[in-house]
């Protein structure tokens, strides 16, 4: 036994049995937390009349968290925005099997015993030498924490999810006509006259204080607000329970030596924690610390000035941060901008005269179809012409005429005509594989959208809360 053992342990299967087997003692000992070994409702989530438990939850968690590298499993732990999007992925995943096995249950589906007998014969896992191995199959349960009953419930519900998304999942088939539509749209090509007035071919004068004071009322400039932070930061290798244990004590001690008055710098020499006073910063140029995530940088714009955050933990170890000083976002004053309008005044009065003259240009083309200083070209989507006017060009009828704006000049534009693409075998049967992989999604979507109005999800908060400690 212990031979066979030593051997099963090198194959991909028992490696991933063994290590869900760890994670599952992981999940008791947190149930045992949770819910105080005392009988009550686990219930996390309501799917329609069926319901995922947190033991469901915990169980899915653990699998895969026993499939992910070492590292992975270090940011679980030390992150918790890694940690919410892996509990987020499973709920997820879960309400979505919860609500195919409720559209089974309403179908009528059944699986007959002697179906699971037959998927539980045909797992490669089972088998030895290309037969069913009783004892393979013992093993493997056993060393998965899984009853016979247990597996074959899971395998069940595998097979009555299959039922339910196995015709919406099947292919789609696309319409040569569809195919061929979506073809000429995408490679056909317009034949186009355009004339560029750039708006730096206009000349204009120093503006008066008079302009730029009405100029600066309709366009203010706004100082963002501006917050100084400082924190204390007990260090640690948050992936070594030791270390991760020692620090939590240090910290507790560091928040209560806050809590009752002393500064910062005092605590953080105190305790040998590593004290940072930031220079003020916006919530959108922030300095470069690794300490400073977003979702502690979510907290600190939260937080009243002289605030200090509760303990936060991270990468780097547990951290205290106190919001110093706010300066309030606030409209400059206009002589400490008036320089730089200057430059941003002269460039609006140059778009202007650029505007007048490309509606003049326009009305001579409405009129006689001259249009003066144009290029003929023929483009597709995506070359030929500068990218606002190719926009145009394809979102424009043919024979019609527009102005179309760009960043540093208008452009006066004619759709003269359009062209369609030989066909391309190649590019055709790409588009048709392409077409039914949307066409699947759109379906497996709108089935999705089904199942959810039909089986409505509801939290239950009072154990949500408990759980994720929200």
């Amino acid at each position: 036994m212990l031979e066979y053992l030593r051997n099963a342990a090198e194959k991909p299967l028992a490696k991933f049995l063994i290590a869900l087997l760890a994670f599952s003692f992981v999940g008791w000992g947190v149930a045992e937390w949770i819910f105080g070994n005392v009988a009550g409702d686990n219930t996390l989530i309501r799917v329609g009349n069926g319901e995922i438990t947190y033991q469901q939850f915990s169980m899915e968690r653990n699998r895969e968290m026993a499939a992910m590298s070492r590292e992975e499993q270090r940011a679980v732990y030390t992150d918790p925005i890694v940690a919410d999007q892996l509990a987020t992925r499973v709920l997820t995943n879960l309400t979505t099997q919860r609500m195919a096995e409720n559209r089974a249950d309403d179908l009528g589906f059944v699986v007959s015993d002697a179906r699971i007998a037959r998927e539980i014969r045909a797992f490669p896992e089972f088998q030895e030498n290309g037969q069913f191995s009783a004892y393979l199959f013992d093993y493997v349960l056993n060393n998965s924490g899984y009853t016979e009953s247990q597996f074959a419930a899971i395998l069940r519900s595998q097979v009555l999810r299959s039922m339910v998304l196995g015709a919406v999942a099947a292919p789609v088939n696309v319409p040569a006509f569809a195919t061929r539509a979506m073809y000429n749209a995408r490679y056909a090509t317009r034949d186009i006259e355009y004339a560029t007035v750039k708006y730096n071919e206009f000349k204009v004068e120093n503006p008066s204080d008079d302009d730029l004071r009405a100029f600066y009322a309709q366009n203010p400039r706004t100082v963002p607000e501006f917050r100084t932070v400082s924190y204390v930061l007990v260090q640690a290798d948050m992936s070594k329970p030791d270390e991760y244990d020692a620090a939590y004590e240090t910290a507790i001690k560091v928040e209560d030596d806050i809590i009752a008055g002393e500064t910062f710098a005092d605590v953080a020499k105190k305790h040998k924690a590593k004290y940072v006073s930031l220079k003020p910063f916006s919530a959108d140029k922030r300095p470069v610390d690794e300490v400073l995530t977003d979702r502690v940088i979510a907290n600190l714009f939260d937080m009243d000035e002289g605030m200090e955050s509760e303990l936060i933990e991270t990468k780097k170890g547990f951290v205290i941060a106190r919001v110093d000083k706010i300066a309030p976002a606030h409209t400059q004053e206009f002589e400490s901008v008036k320089k730089d309008l200057v430059a941003d005044w002269k460039r609006d009065e140059q778009k202007k005269k650029a505007y007048v003259r490309a509606n003049e240009m326009l009305v001579d083309l409405n009129k006689d179809g001259k249009l003066t200083g144009k290029k003929s070209v023929n483009v597709s989507r995506t070359s030929g012409a500068p990218v606002d006017v190719l926009n145009a060009a394809f979102n424009s009828p043919v024979e019609t005429n527009s102005i179309v704006p760009g960043a540093d000049a208008f452009y006066v534009l004619r759709v003269v005509g359009e062209k369609m693409p030989a066909v391309d075998t190649k590019k055709m049967e790409a588009l048709n594989k392409e077409l039914k992989a949307s066409s699947e999604r759109i379906l497996m979507d709108d089935y999705n959208s089904f199942l959810i109005r039909e089986y409505p999800v509801r939290i239950n908060e009072k154990v949500y809360k408990r759980v994720f400690a929200k």
